[in-house]
């Protein structure tokens, strides 16, 4: 039997709340946190009725999905569910953010959802709900198909001038690039100008308290050799931990800022700011893997052994990286 659920915003969050009804065809629960099935994603689950898979081990078809419970920071992941007309919930404080930002609606996604956030509304049935579209569009009485149609049958018999061609192709050229200015701002004020801020602010933090010179104690030893940099390539590349420490690439932007900071002021050797620069990064992406396949339509087995074999091969390529940026490092400062 299955329950209506509400799916209420969390403190800080953004979006729903979301009203979920699970369907004989739609009632599994996607969790896609960085590996195993996280305990919203169950309650979830157990409240409606569905079942609770891992996004890393296995995928399902679109329409099978009810929700999709996921712990990104603001990159991909949250808008790639909403894109698909998904219910989406993010476990992080995160809004209209990344690069599918339009698709994020409040009536199909929510964030910083705890398990407390999560309520039974009663007893569903069988009675199917769809999710609502990402991006609802009123399209008036008339389709956009409809009415080039009748422009293309109004028109049908005259010969364009040389002029009149000329402006349509200068004005979709200039529309095209109007509309390009207009995302580049859109995305610069939403996510460039807050990492900024983000970053000036833990520099202060990092100034002010201390912690800077308790950083540097342990960090810059490694990062000032280049087996200290394969050894914390690898750290971080193991496959139960990179996908921990890949959401929203925290992780790497926090040990970056620090690593620029000892770089600047020359406890760390300028030569090895490129191989660190990769050392650090052996997790990132790792949080995307199977969203990624997912994306590109992989078929479900596919992602099974996909995944691992991804994870796996960065305990190579990582510090294969670092060894390929060591070298054409030599000479660069």
């Amino acid at each position: 039997m299955y329950n209506t659920i509400k799916i209420n915003t969390g403190d800080g969050g953004w979006g729903g709340p979301l009203t979920v009804t699970p369907t004989d065809k739609c009632h599994t629960v996607l969790s896609v946190t960085g590996g195993g099935i996280h305990p919203v994603a169950q309650k979830i689950a157990d409240l409606s009725g569905g079942v609770a898979v891992d996004g890393w081990k296995t995928t399902l078809p679109d329409d099978e999905i009810m929700v999709a419970v996921v712990d990104c920071g603001g990159t991909a992941r949250c808008g790639v569910y909403p894109k698909k007309g998904i219910f989406t919930v993010n476990l992080m404080p995160v809004g209209q953010s990344g690069p599918l930002a339009m698709y994020i609606t409040p009536e199909i996604y929510v964030s910083a959802v705890k398990e407390k956030d999560i309520v039974v509304l009663g007893e569903a049935g069988t009675v199917a709900t769809e999710a609502p579209k990402a991006a609802p569009v009123d399209k008036g009485p008339k389709t956009k198909e409809q009415a080039k149609e009748e422009i293309k049958a109004a028109n049908e018999g005259k010969s364009q001038g040389i002029v009149v061609k000329i402006g349509k192709v200068v004005g979709e050229v200039v529309s095209k690039f109007f509309q390009a200015g207009r995302d580049t701002i859109e995305m610069v004020i939403k996510n460039i100008l807050p990492f900024m801020a983000f970053t000036s602010t833990l520099l202060g933090i990092i100034s002010a308290s201390g912690l800077g010179n308790v950083i540097a104690n342990t960090i810059a030893p490694l990062c000032g050799s280049l087996p200290g940099m394969l050894v914390i390539c690898f750290v971080c590349s193991l496959p139960f931990l990179s996908p921990i420490l890949g959401p929203g690439a925290v992780i790497a932007q926090v040990v970056g800022t620090l690593l620029g900071a000892q770089f600047a002021t020359g406890a760390i050797p300028a030569q090895y700011a490129l191989p660190a620069l990769f050392a650090i990064d052996g997790q990132v992406g790792a949080d995307f893997v199977p969203v990624g396949l997912s994306l590109g339509e992989a078929e479900p087995e596919t992602i099974e052994l996909g995944v691992p074999a991804v994870l796996f091969s960065r305990i190579v390529t990582g510090p294969l990286a670092v060894l390929i940026a060591f070298v054409f490092s030599i000479g660069l400062y």
